[in-house]
C-alpha cells in the first residue's frame, strides 16, 4: 500500500504545472518531440541528483545555507527570465508566412533557424532541463521532505530512498513522455506559424512569471 500510496503521489506532483512542465512544452514547441524528450531527460537528471542528494544528506545543508539557497532561487530565476524573454523575443521578430504550417518533429525555421532537432539542440535542450530542476530550490526541499515519508519502518533507508528516486523518475517520464506525445499528435494546429507564434508568447510569459515568483518566494 505505501508503494501504491507513493506512485500516485508522484503522479499527482507530475500534473500539477510548473517550472519542468513549462520548460519542457516550451523545447517540444519550439523544436519538436525529440528536443522536449531531450528536455525531460535533463529535468529527470536534476531530480534524481536531488534525490541522491537527499539520500546523503546534501539537500539538508544546501538548505540549511542562506548564501547557498539564496544563490540557487537567484539562478533558478535568473535562468526561467531569459529562457522567458527569449521566447517573447522570437514570437515577435517571426517572420514566416501565416499558411506555412510547420511540422513538430521538424526543426523550426519561424524562430530564425536556431532551434535545432541536432546533437547540438539536443545537448542544449538537455542542459536546460538539468540547470532548471538544478537550480529549483523546491526541488531539493521535494526530495528531503517527500521521499522519507515513504520510506517503510524498519527498512534499510538508504537503499529504500534511491528505489523510492527511482520510481518518482519513472512516473515523471511517463507522464511527460504522453504530455509530450500529445503534442505531437496536435501537430497539424500547433504547427501552423500564427499558432506557434502565440504558443511562443504564452509559454514566455508564463517563463517569465515562473521566474518572479522563484525570485520573490520567501523562503
Amino acid at each position: 500500500m505505501v508503494w501504491f500510496a507513493f506512485v500516485g503521489s508522484c503522479l499527482l506532483l507530475a500534473m500539477i504545472p510548473g517550472v519542468s512542465t513549462a520548460v519542457i512544452l516550451r523545447q517540444t514547441l519550439r523544436a519538436g518531440r525529440s528536443s522536449g524528450a531531450a528536455a525531460l531527460l535533463g529535468n529527470e537528471t536534476g531530480i534524481f541528483l536531488w534525490a541522491m542528494a537527499a539520500v546523503f544528506g546534501l539537500s539538508a545543508l544546501v538548505l540549511a545555507s542562506e548564501v547557498a539557497y539564496g544563490a540557487m532561487k537567484a539562478v533558478g530565476a535568473a535562468l526561467l527570465v531569459v529562457m522567458g524573454v527569449q521566447s517573447l523575443w522570437k514570437a515577435r521578430r517571426a517572420s514566416v508566412p501565416l499558411d506555412a504550417p510547420v511540422p513538430l518533429d521538424a526543426p523550426v525555421p519561424y524562430d530564425g533557424g536556431e532551434a535545432r532537432t541536432t546533437g547540438g539542440g539536443l545537448r542544449r535542450s538537455y542542459g536546460l532541463g538539468v540547470a532548471t530542476c538544478g537550480a529549483n530550490p523546491k526541488a531539493a526541499v521535494f526530495a528531503m521532505s517527500f521521499l522519507p515519508q515513504f520510506v517503510p519502518q524498519g527498512a534499510h533507508v538508504p537503499l529504500t530512498l534511491t528505489l523510492l528516486a527511482g520510481v518518482w523518475v519513472a512516473v515523471d517520464v511517463v507522464w511527460y513522455v504522453g504530455v509530450i506525445w500529445l503534442i505531437g499528435r496536435a501537430g497539424a494546429v500547433l504547427g501552423r506559424p500564427a499558432v506557434r507564434r502565440r504558443l511562443e508568447q504564452v509559454s514566455g510569459a508564463v517563463l517569465v512569471a515562473l521566474g518572479v515568483r522563484v525570485a520573490l518566494e520567501v523562503r
